[in-house]
């Protein structure tokens, strides 16, 4: 099997890397690469709940913080927790097929 899951630690889960054409995999293949994404993917809305968590801190912080290179960095921390989130909602929606190598 060509296929790699990844471990991202910015997303806090594993990517899959598909290095032939999706067509090209047997069924079988396709079948336990579609299993194991779909392990996977169903983690994605709890990550997703607990850097919401994280944002709300964060909010929090700023609304009380005064210093203001200190507010520009949690607003930073803010920014990146978003992008996060939102790469996470990009992968939960992925078909395994969509992200092959070729």
């Amino acid at each position: 099997m060509n296929i790699d899951f990844i471990y991202d630690s910015r997303l806090g889960l594993s990517i899959p890397r598909i290095n032939e054409h999706w067509d090209e995999l047997e069924q079988d293949t396709q079948e336990r690469i579609v299993s194991k994404w779909e392990s996977i993917r169903g983690t994605i809305p709890d990550r997703v709940k607990t850097i919401e968590k994280e944002i709300n801190l964060v909010h929090k912080a700023l609304t009380e913080e005064e210093n203001f290179e200190r507010s520009c960095e949690l607003n930073l921390e803010m920014a990146e927790l978003a992008s996060i989130i939102n790469d996470l909602w990009i992968w939960f929606r992925m078909n395994p097929s969509i992200s092959s190598g070729k």
